[in-house]
């Protein structure tokens, strides 16, 4: 091995000690409570040499929250079957989304982040395109199945599927969002199992959008 190379994988080996370490405090307090001192005395390593890594905060929880979206898009990918119709895929997927849930819960509430606009202002540009191209890749996914469904005539074909990727995710990540911080209160007050729900609302959605081949080929699918 030659020098240039073991330097890149001491660096690399870094890297991963770090997001270890940024992991385990960002798990253990959230984003707003967690600090650069305290992911360094975690990573045991001096909070100048982070700053050699990560050029802040919201750039290294970026980081870490990449990392859930990585099992996410391996998640989604396996669970894709070239020899099932859509109908069985776009139900693999629902299922895949909800089993992430609940296997990477703490991942799964990193991601609403995202939707903060003042977090991105404290993200790298280069951090910022390396989360944008996975989560382009996992959206791909989605899309080209919709536009498969529509090309074989299982999903109406008025649709835009971008718009109904949108849509499905949308509704999904609303109710387990609610579902993660409330599911107590509804059961309680109205005697509703969120988690429930967000099948429900699955179902409805996608009898909404499927043909009535698709719904034949949906309801055969379910039976089995």
């Amino acid at each position: 091995m030659g020098i240039q190379e073991r330097k890149e994988r001491e660096k690399e080996h870094r890297r991963e000690e770090i997001l270890d370490a940024a992991q385990a405090v960002f798990f253990g307090k959230g984003l707003a409570v967690a600090t650069m001192d305290e992911i360094a005395e975690t990573a045991e390593l001096s909070k100048g040499t982070l700053y050699l890594y990560y050029k802040s905060k919201e750039d290294l929880y970026l980081a870490v929250m990449m990392r859930g979206m990585e099992l996410m898009y391996e998640k989604f990918r396996n669970v894709l079957k070239e020899d099932e119709s859509v109908p069985s895929n776009i139900l693999r997927l629902a299922d895949a989304y909800l089993d992430f849930y609940y296997e990477h819960r703490d991942y799964f509430r990193m991601m609403h982040y995202l939707q903060t606009p003042q977090f991105h202002k404290q993200v790298t540009e280069e951090t910022k395109t390396s989360c944008n191209d996975l989560n382009q890749r996992i959206w791909d996914l989605v899309i080209t199945l919709l536009k498969r469904g529509i090309e074989e005539g299982y999903l109406r074909p008025d649709l835009d599927p971008v718009a109904v990727s949108i849509i499905l995710w949308s509704s999904a990540t609303s109710l387990m969002s609610r579902a993660d911080t409330q599911h107590d209160l509804w059961k309680e007050r109205f005697h509703i199992d969120l988690n429930k729900m967000v099948r429900l609302s699955n179902k409805l959605l996608l009898e909404a959008i499927f043909t009535e081949k698709g719904k034949t080929e949906l309801t055969a699918w379910t039976r089995t």
